[in-house]
């Protein structure tokens, strides 16, 4: 019989999901001000990460957020003051997302008290570690592939 309060070093299921679950712990009160949680934070980074504004198209298939999902979480965002829909000059029958001042200004809030509550979910790593282990994690990950709602899997 094995003792189930022993952590194998080859269950990656259960290593992936014990550190989803502290991150998702860890983070979850600094997201109060984001609307959508873990999933209004990932579309306001992505949306403040380009020099040019996204289309909502764009920025679905990015996060890997169904079409019709990602119209009702700009719609919270967009009420909540973070961002908003601009018609793109080439095309009025496209929208691009761009942030707002409010929503640079909460994002970098709430990124400083994410960045703190990481290094606390992975206290146990040295600094270079969590560097190397975020650039394995980015090489495994990949690109979402167009079924897959990435921003679901964190909570959102």
């Amino acid at each position: 019989m094995t003792d189930t309060t022993t952590r194998p070093a080859d269950d990656l299921g259960w290593q992936l999901g014990s550190l989803l679950a502290r991150w998702r712990t860890a983070v979850g009160a600094v997201l109060d001000g984001i609307p959508a949680g873990p999933r209004g934070y990932h579309l306001l980074r992505a949306v403040v990460a380009v020099d040019t504004p996204p289309t909502q198209a764009a920025l679905a298939a990015h996060l890997g957020i169904d079409r019709t999902v990602m119209t009702y979480l700009l719609d919270d965002l967009c009420d909540a003051g973070l961002v908003e829909r601009c018609a793109d000059p080439a095309d009025r029958r496209v929208r691009r997302i761009a942030a707002t001042a409010a929503g640079r200004s909460a994002l970098a809030d709430v990124e400083g008290r994410i960045a703190a509550a990481e290094a606390d979910v992975l206290h146990g790593l040295a600094p270079q570690e969590r560097d190397v282990l975020r650039t394995l994690l980015a090489r495994a990950t990949g690109p979402a592939s167009p079924d897959e709602d990435r921003c679901a899997l964190v909570g959102g």
